[in-house]
């Protein structure tokens, strides 16, 4: 019989947690720094210190998690988007930001 710590096996085979879904506050998706329309995320570069030294340092985006209204589809939906795709999606609004995402393959369905 194969070994298993912290897990029960089924027929020898798999563990039971390969079996079930983990389900997590999103969607069943693991939380990332990604933004979902236009996929930005966090860059790297340099922090630089008074004597110039230079460390790698991560640049994260501004996320928000938002709600948004969809009148076509009578429905709303909450998504985790940077400021500034708060502002684009003020600006032309959302049925055209969520087409040009789909064009650009940023987002399916």
């Amino acid at each position: 019989m194969p070994k298993c710590i912290g897990c029960f096996v089924i027929n020898d085979k798999k563990p039971i947690f390969a079996l079930l879904k983990i389900e997590t506050k999103r969607n069943n998706n693991i939380m990332s720094r990604i933004c979902e329309i236009t996929g930005k995320r966090p860059r790297v570069g340099n922090k630089v210190s008074h004597s110039n030294i230079k460390t790698k340092r991560k640049f994260y985006p501004n996320l928000q998690t938002k709600r948004f209204y969809i009148p076509e589809e009578d429905k709303w939906i909450t998504l985790k988007v940077a400021a500034s795709t708060i502002r684009t999606i003020n600006k032309i609004g959302i049925t055209t930001v969520l087409k040009n995402a789909r064009k650009k393959g940023n987002i399916s369905v």
